[in-house]
């Protein structure tokens, strides 16, 4: 039988289009970071929110959409779309994945609406109807998502009879559908993502109402139950509508044996709003009462018509240079997860590094760091001789200010040169600009991996200074560092244990002399540890004033003398021959050519000058410290000599 348009009037089963999942790229990085920072091991269900839309052209299938937001609290959908809380399961390991018993998962969540449904917590909150399940797995080494949405759906009341379906403008006239418009409106602007709602015919208008306002309306006869349909198929409902329709055969099917429901699609193109195509239909709906248990539930989305899984792969849309960075950042934040939980992963992501060399240490480091930018420099030298040229000059100060530019920029620089001498200018620096200086040095089958000392600031304004030697001393306050555990601002830097200034070391060397030559090993070793003691530097709540232990035994330290990563030794001495390592420190020399107040006094006052003069002249450092005096007053002592027949007790 069909009525006189030609729609089919014949009772017949209803059935529903059902939803799509629709997952926006944001979402997946809301994940990963979610995963990374916040979850890590934890797999316990989380709740989420997605979100669905009435106003799709004809052809598109309903959808539920989650989006970067997905994860807020509270939850918030986008204008005239309707939101949909959901359960996220996202599992360690794809065996999880796959073993999950998705059968018990969908009823836990059918559990959840029935008892909703039956409270009556759906009537006050009808977005409860709207759940959805979304399991996944996230592989963030390679940046796969596997995922399996479930949309669960009552299966009672079974058997709902459709007698007839038109379309909005054929049940009424254009001024029943502008009053309908108008009081969806007034509704939705005091109660936002109003999804399901009642609709009372009266006096040739719609007046739509609540849920809750049920037991407030007289007649219910002249009663629709109203929802926002996200299907655009001409003669089907949306899949909201079941749950929908569980909730009125528990609740008011005994007043409503046969009824309508305004199925509303809410389209507007070009600034023209239009409702005509919404359905209505014409059902009988048994009532379900008398049910005690929670019904039968369906909702796993089809994979191309297969109930499978499906799969995402970010990998190729993203930049290559930020995949590796990322690499380098999940391996710092899984270190957290069961190994580390205090470690301070933007410490070590924020520092900025300067490497000065780029032979064997400093390509070794810079893998133990990150990618790196290369910049190609000339550093002058003591015991280098600049001469008198303008153009010489003039090149030799721009060297000189763009390395004091590079250093001030960054917050560590690393001494990886093959000289001693090429080292001096940059410690100077980092000296004055108080910055954390980390020196590497190798010998054929022996090597050297030291801190600088970091001076105090120059205004005294740190408060770290203070609690380093504080916790330095172990003796009480008027006790003096001892060498068990000298602070960081007293440590001495890469030139303090010398007696002479820096000069020409390539000066008359044969071939083999001017060959840096090491066992293959030594280079990445001591590169492993200059970066792994700045790590652990960077961990310790002193910083570059953590003091420093010289040993690696238990029986003197505190936990202020140690980071989370272990201790901060002021030197590691390795010798490869005997896979043996020491822990000596030393203080600051006060004659020290590179770091002693003498040398950043004048380097600070006069600049450029002074170092030309300590280019130019072979023995102005060692002049201007008092090493010169020093060796002379060596020179000058007095040395008793004895006979074997004499005593040093006969002497008075």
């Amino acid at each position: 039988m069909a009525n006189s348009d030609g729609k089919d009037s014949t009772p017949k089963q209803l059935q529903f289009a059902p939803f799509s999942s629709a997952l926006d790229v944001g979402f997946w990085h809301r994940l990963t970071r979610k995963k990374l920072e916040v979850y890590k091991l934890d797999d316990t269900p989380k709740q989420i929110n997605g979100y669905y839309y009435n106003g799709d052209p004809d052809g598109l299938p309903s959808r539920t959409s989650l989006d970067f937001n997905s994860f807020d609290e509270p939850a918030e959908c986008p204008p005239h779309c309707f939101p949909s809380c959901g359960t996220l399961l996202n599992l360690n390991t794809i065996d999880a994945f796959k073993s999950c018993d998705k059968k018990s998962e969908l009823e836990r969540a059918a559990d959840l609406i029935w008892r909703d449904i039956t409270s009556g917590a759906a009537i006050s909150d009808p977005s409860l109807l709207s759940r959805f399940l979304l399991l996944t797995y996230a592989d963030l080494k390679k940046y796969h998502f596997l995922f399996w949405f479930a949309f669960p759906a009552l299966c009672s009341p079974e058997n709902v009879v459709i007698n007839q379906t038109r379309h909005l403008n054929q049940c009424f006239n254009e001024q029943q559908i502008q009053s309908l418009q108008e009081s969806y409106d007034a509704v939705v602007d005091n109660h936002k993502g109003l999804a399901f709602f009642l609709v009372q015919k009266k006096d040739d208008l719609l007046t739509v109402f609540q849920l809750s306002d049920w037991d407030l309306l007289s007649d219910k006869s002249q009663v629709m139950l109203g929802f926002c349909d996200p299907c655009t198929l001409d003669q089907y409902p949306g899949w909201p509508l079941r749950n929908f329709l569980c909730l009125a055969a528990y609740h008011w099917a005994d007043e409503l044996p046969s009824l309508q429901v305004l199925c509303l699609r809410d389209r507007t193109r070009e600034g023209v709003r239009s409702t005509d195509h919404s359905l209505v239909l014409d059902i009988q709906l048994p009532s379900i009462k008398s049910l005690s248990e929670c019904p039968k539930c369906v909702g796993w989305e089809k994979n191309k018509n297969k109930m499978a899984p499906r799969k995402v792969d970010l990998s190729a849309s993203m930049d290559p240079t930020k995949l590796a960075e990322s690499s380098v950042d999940l391996n710092l934040k899984l270190m957290r997860w069961r190994l580390l939980p205090s470690l301070d992963l933007d410490k070590v992501a924020q520092t900025k590094c300067l490497l000065l060399g780029s032979g064997t240490l400093g390509c070794n480091v810079a893998r133990c760091l990150m990618n790196a930018t290369g910049l190609s420099l000339s550093i002058p030298m003591p015991g280098h001789a600049i001469g008198s040229s303008e153009e010489i000059l003039k090149q030799t100060k721009e060297d000189v200010a763009k390395l004091e530019e590079l250093i001030d920029a960054h917050d560590v620089v690393f001494l990886l040169m093959d000289t001693r001498e090429s080292r001096w200018l940059p410690t100077v620096i980092g000296a004055s600009k108080r910055k954390m200086v980390m020196n590497a040095a190798l010998g054929f089958d022996t090597y050297m991996v030291v801190r600088h000392g970091l001076k105090p600031p120059k205004d005294g304004s740190d408060e770290n200074v203070a609690a380093g030697a504080s916790a330095a001393s172990s003796g009480g306050a008027d006790s003096a560092p001892s060498l068990n555990c000298i602070p960081g601002e007293m440590l001495g830097c890469y030139f303090c244990n010398d007696v002479v200034a820096p000069g020409d070391s390539t000066k008359d060397r044969t071939l083999d002399q001017q060959c840096t030559v090491s066992r293959p090993g030594l280079s990445m070793v001591a590169a492993a540890l200059v970066v792994e003691l700045l790590v652990s530097l960077l961990q310790h709540p002193q910083g570059g004033y953590a003091s420093a232990d010289t040993s690696a035994k238990d029986d003197h330290l505190t936990t202020s003398l140690i980071s989370p990563l272990g201790l901060v030794p002021h030197q590691i001495r390795g010798f490869l021959s005997r896979y043996h390592s020491l822990l000596p420190s030393s203080f600051a020399f006060d004659m020290c050519t590179a770091c002693s107040s003498t040398v950043l006094r004048h380097y600070e006052t006069e600049g450029f000058e002074f170092l030309l003069r300590a280019f130019n002249q072979p023995h102005y450092l060692e002049d201007l410290t008092g090493l010169t005096k020093l060796h002379l007053e060596t020179e000058n002592c007095d040395i008793l000599e004895f006979s074997d027949s004499e005593s040093i007790t006969s002497i008075n």
